[in-house]
């Protein structure tokens, strides 16, 4: 196991590259598995969950090829074999195997889906657009069993806003007969990139990135290639990471559009941003004031930087709220800021950060993805040395997080952790 080391206090610039976008990733790679030929998507982030994702795509008997960030999947010997645990495990988007084969197959068995711990988060909404399709779902020793003699479109209205949901229900829709309607779809710019994708492999979709998508089934589909978007919450960690500790720092390969709701916030806590076509030049190192954020679904503010950003307000002059109402258990990343003396208070649900604090280094573990990328931000800020375990999670979701920081200034390693200490981690 190894452990990430940040001594603060130096200033980011420089330049640094967006890879493509891990939410839209994760449901890609199951979407290729409807189609009769090859599909290659390029510009993939080279993370764990990529790794986890083929070889499950290899376990039910596709081919898999790599080259760089570009990946070739050839589903025509794919088998409706079952997925009940594994890799399955490790990763909470393996649940797009459902929609995908029982799009393809019209059945599935896959293990009840794994990744970060966030607080409850139901499939029920999934289950509910499956069964409306015409499948029977049940729970069978912990896994999900799909069955269907055939998939036909209807309306299908979803109860909570929710991205997982609105994907798995494409992917299960594309292939059924007559026109299925998702109402109180989501509409994140992953749900289009997933649409993109399968109305080039030749479904027929309309209405990707508002609330109500319509899909005319279709007979088949082909193989494709596809390039994905930019990562929006990668992007925004480093305009985060930047506002905390940056002289000017130029982030490539973003689309601005998909970071209004961040964008605005940095601006109203006084920090300078300039928008181009592909790029973000933010201008750190002014006097920042607090501001309260609510996280919402998109174009709301991302619950996915919430926690970078509550690190960030710890540097601003007086007092920020942070409220989730997407995952209210996402606060894990609290008591360790706590730890490095970050002045916050939890208070019915909402993270109270006040401001300025001297942040100091200290010994924290990431207990999820983007908590990881709050400590590491934290780090970049304090004085001192910060030790980050629970390094699984950050590379779950950020391609080489050392290498690009190192990039830009950034005074941050790794190492490899004692018996000791490995220990204490897992008993902690």
């Amino acid at each position: 196991m190894q452990k990430m080391l940040i001594e603060g206090g130096r200033t980011l610039s420089g330049t640094v590259k967006i890879g493509g976008a891990k939410n839209s990733a994760v449901a890609l790679l199951p979407a290729a598995i409807l189609a009769d030929s090859e599909v290659t998507i390029e510009g993939l982030p080279q993370i764990s969950d990529m790794n986890a994702l083929s070889e499950l795509l290899q376990e039910i008997g596709g081919e898999v090829r790599w080259d760089g960030s570009t990946v070739h999947i050839d589903p025509s010997k794919m088998i409706s074999m079952p997925l009940p645990n594994g890799h399955v495990k490790q990763l909470r988007a393996s649940y797009y195997f459902m929609g995908a084969m029982l799009g393809r197959f019209k059945q599935a068995v896959i293990g009840l889906p794994g990744g970060c711990y966030l607080g409850p988060r139901p499939i029920d909404q999934h289950i509910k657009g499956f069964e409306a399709l015409g499948a029977k779902v049940t729970n069978e020793q912990g896994a999900i069993y799909l069955r269907a003699e055939e998939l036909r479109g209807t309306t299908i209205y979803l109860d909570i806003v929710s991205v997982g949901a609105t994907i798995n229900i494409m992917l299960a829709a594309v292939l059924a007969k007559g026109k299925t309607v998702i109402e109180n779809a989501a509409k994140e710019p992953e749900i289009i990139d997933v649409a993109t994708l399968l109305t080039n492999m030749g479904a027929k979709i309309k209405g990707a990135g508002t609330d109500v998508i319509r899909i005319e089934g279709v007979e088949s589909l082909h193989g494709t290639k596809h390039t994905i978007i930019p990562d929006r919450i990668e992007a925004g960690t480093y305009a985060i990471a930047a506002a905390a500790v940056g002289g000017e720092v130029l982030i490539d390969n973003v689309i601005p559009q998909h970071l209004e709701s961040l964008l605005a916030k940095l601006r109203e806590m006084g920090v300078r941003i300039e928008e181009k076509d592909d790029q973000l030049l933010v201008i750190g190192g002014g006097k920042l004031k607090g501001v309260d954020i609510k996280t919402l679904v998109y174009p709301g503010f991302p619950t996915d930087l919430q926690q970078p950003f509550t690190s960030l307000l710890t540097k601003a002059e007086g007092v920020g709220i942070v409220t989730d109402t997407v995952y209210t258990a996402r606060l894990k990343h609290i008591d360790e800021l706590r730890r490095m003396n970050a002045p916050i208070k939890v208070e019915s649900g909402s993270a109270i950060v006040s401001g300025p604090a001297k942040l100091e280094g200290a010994r924290v573990r990431a207990s999820d993805l983007r908590a990881g990328a709050a400590l590491v931000i934290a780090g970049l800020m304090a004085s001192g040395v910060t030790e980050v375990t629970g390094l699984e999670h950050i590379d779950r979701g950020y391609e080489d997080l050392t290498g690009k920081l190192t990039s830009l200034g950034a005074s941050i390693w790794r190492d490899e952790m004692t018996v000791d200490e490995e220990e204490q981690t897992k008993n902690s």
